[in-house]
């Protein structure tokens, strides 16, 4: 089992920066996938940006020059540095865990985005 814990929500005004951090805990193996995926109300939840544990980085086109994904593998946790924040960045943002090659996918509680113009 794994449990996700985030942090780093909020209210922002357009343009502004936030940075969501999550932090996984349990049993981690060391070749695994997490990111952030997004669910704005009435729309399907969506791929944010993923980074794998040796580093390639994976980010949905309307975030891409704005949004960073990093990790600290040593505490099995994964940032997301959020530049120029738009309204329709609004979302509840999911923290996501993957074992590599095998098991279930693992979701954090999630956490606010609200990006006010």
């Amino acid at each position: 089992q794994v449990q996700l814990v985030e942090s780093g929500g909020g209210l922002v005004q357009a343009g502004g920066s936030l940075r969501l951090s999550c932090t996984a805990s349990g049993t981690i193996f060391s070749r695994n996938r997490m990111g952030w995926y997004r669910q704005a109300p009435g729309k399907q939840r969506e791929l944010v940006a993923v980074i794998v544990s040796g580093g390639p980085t994976n980010y949905a086109d309307s975030v891409k020059g704005r949004f960073n994904i990093t990790r600290d593998n040593a505490k099995n946790t994964v940032y997301l540095q959020m530049n120029s924040l738009k309204p329709e960045d609004t979302a509840v943002y999911y923290c996501y865990y993957k074992r590599i090659g095998v098991g279930g996918d693992y979701w954090g509680q999630g956490t606010q985005v609200t990006v006010s113009s």
